[in-house]
């Protein structure tokens, strides 16, 4: 089977910076794109940010300028930095792969989440 597990999430003050790593394992063919989601209490989940295979990513508005996604697919390693965090931040953080078992054959697969909590 294949697994997202996920690293990094923790308490930091509002200013401060964390990585956040997310490492998929198992029978992996290809995997395509790598997003990074949060979902604060009450909230919808919402995307933070993607990254395509080739390294090509884009981000939320709310974080432009701030985070920073990064890939490394010889570890089948996605990376989340974040910096000059602020309180709206606080959510959990859930890796998320788009990955191919066998050539064609392309799952949607999802981390276990990590607390983000950035205090004021």
């Amino acid at each position: 089977q294949v697994q997202l597990v996920e690293s990094g999430g923790g308490l930091v003050q509002a200013g401060g910076s964390l990585s956040l790593s997310c490492a998929a394992s198992g029978s992996i063919f290809s995997i395509n794109a790598m997003n990074w989601y949060r979902q604060a209490p009450g909230k919808q989940r919402e995307l933070v940010a993607t990254i395509t295979r080739g390294g090509s990513a884009d981000y939320a508005d709310s974080v432009k300028g701030r985070f920073t996604i990064s890939r490394d697919n010889a570890k089948n390693t996605v990376y989340l930095q974040m910096n000059s965090l602020v309180p709206e931040d606080t959510a959990v953080y859930y890796c998320h792969a788009f990955i191919e078992i066998t050539r064609r054959h392309e799952y949607s697969y999802w981390g276990q989440g990590t607390q983000v909590t950035v205090s004021p």
